[in-house]
């Protein structure tokens, strides 16, 4: 926890900000206009895309998207199915919001509108009509791509829009893990099952964007969004994500509105490369100010983790750190599964001609063989991305130097141990006479000293 909450020296305040999702009033913000990295809170505007085609009758849940050679070659995280396999609609989105796949956003992208490029035009159309005026969209999936920003309030735009336009789908923000097959893979948002009331949406991730999540949860019928952006590690942005809802929760007073906020449009967003995947204790250390300054005690009672512990006893409050310490809890998984629908007689949704209906798209054999687009101004998502990769590498690659370490400390010191012994004089050997049998006199003289009382000391005393 020392490594985790730790550190000394000031640093930039990330991004925030609270709101209402009833009224869209603003409880708290914070730099909630500036530019920043989605990373894979990019999904969520995918998933709206992908809704809104749904409810326009475009496509439907049931209908299977594609994988196609470019969706393949995405970058983790991502389900890693082969070119051709199908996913129902439904499945691939569970997949996007559990898994975060970036595979399955951009096959996705390219059921939904026939390419990522004219994928990334409906977004963007999207988010102008919701009035998410700070944001640029090129990609589907958040892997990094410097054009590619928005803001803490166009997250809450978006974030709200998705339960007030969708409530229908509002579960598919709440998973805590879904089954394919026999694996289990649970949810990256740590908010679910920790905190009293937490109910979605999705977390991101990327070393120029730092540790993002979109979080709601609802309390008493009333139901808060809270943005954050740019944390340090995974801990401190679940730690901070319980302070702000606390304190929106118990104060509950409004500010501003969304549409008040000052309206500054898209700029370049800062890369916090070196303070998240580099040097991050400054950061942490300007993190958990911010925390201790938020955090109020909330009651412990509600969250389901402790809820279900047998014979727990509970705290009557407990803080944000306590909570984002919590363990993993355990839930029911949801089931997908990889082909078609049972019955489902309909067309397959993959690559085809911008603005062609699904079901009009050349045969499978041209479709494989498909190349990247030649436009120069596409987004490179095809390309390796390694800091979209989980800091996992880096943390196994770190206890694997640590063990190397303490073996080659351990054999320094049985090499020194062996010198020294080395070195000690030879102890000659006994002597064949001292270590001759004893006699059956010596013995019964030796038994019977041993039967003899030994006399106290004058001085010493009776023990119990």
């Amino acid at each position: 926890m020392l490594i985790v909450f730790g550190a000394s020296a000031p640093a930039r305040a990330a991004p925030s900000i609270v709101v209402d999702v009833a009224s869209g009033a603003v409880l708290s913000h914070d730099q909630a206009t500036a530019s920043w990295y989605p990373a894979s809170l990019t999904k969520l505007m995918t998933a709206y895309v992908a809704l809104d085609a749904v409810r326009q009758g475009r496509i439907s849940l049931d209908t299977p998207v594609m994988m196609s050679p470019r969706a393949c070659r995405m970058a983790p995280s991502k389900m890693g199915f082969r070119p051709g396999s199908e996913v129902t609609l439904h499945n691939a989105l569970v997949m996007l919001m559990v898994k975060s796949a970036n595979d399955i956003a951009v096959a996705i992208a390219e059921g939904v509108s026939g390419s990522v490029e004219a994928f990334a035009d409906e977004m963007n159309r999207a988010s102008a009509s919701l009035g998410m005026t700070q944001s640029v969209w090129v990609n589907p999936n958040g892997l990094p791509d410097d054009r590619q920003v928005t803001s803490a309030r166009d997250l809450a735009i978006l974030g709200r829009a998705l339960y007030v336009q969708f409530p229908e789908h509002a579960n598919l923000f709440n998973i805590g893990a879904m089954q394919l097959g026999r694996q289990i893979i649970p949810t990256h948002n740590q908010m679910l099952g920790r905190y009293p009331g937490a109910d979605g949406m999705k977390t991101g991730f990327t070393c120029p964007a730092g540790f993002n999540l979109v979080a709601s949860a609802t309390r008493g019928g009333r139901r808060l969004i809270a943005v954050v952006l740019g944390a340090p590690n995974p801990m401190l942005r679940t730690a901070k994500t319980a302070a702000l809802l606390d304190r929106g929760f118990q104060s509950g007073a409004a500010l501003t509105s969304l549409a008040s906020l000052p309206n500054t449009g898209p700029t370049a967003a800062p890369d916090m490369r070196e303070a998240v995947c580099h040097h991050r204790g400054p950061a942490a250390a300007a993190f958990m100010a911010e925390i201790e300054e938020a955090s109020a005690p909330v009651a412990a009672t509600g969250i389901p983790l402790l809820d279900t512990m047998s014979g727990a006893q509970q705290q009557p409050h407990m803080n944000a750190k306590e909570v984002a310490r919590l363990p993993r809890p355990r839930f029911e998984a949801v089931s997908v599964y990889v082909g078609r629908a049972p019955g489902y007689i309909g067309p397959v949704a993959r690559t085809r001609a911008p603005g062609a209906p699904v079901g009009e798209q050349d045969d499978l054999s041209a479709y494989a063989s498909q190349s990247e687009p030649g436009d120069a101004n596409a987004s490179p998502i095809s390309k390796p991305a390694p800091d979209a990769v989980s800091l996992r590498r880096a943390a196994a690659k770190h206890a694997r130097a640590v063990k190397a370490a303490r073996a080659a400390k351990a054999a320094k010191a049985e090499a020194a141990k062996a010198e020294a012994i080395a070195a000690e004089p030879s102890v000659k050997p006994k002597t064949a006479s001292a270590t001759k049998p004893k006699t059956a006199a010596t013995r019964a003289e030796g038994q019977k000293r041993a039967v003899a009382p030994k006399p106290r000391a004058a001085t010493e005393q009776g023990k119990s």
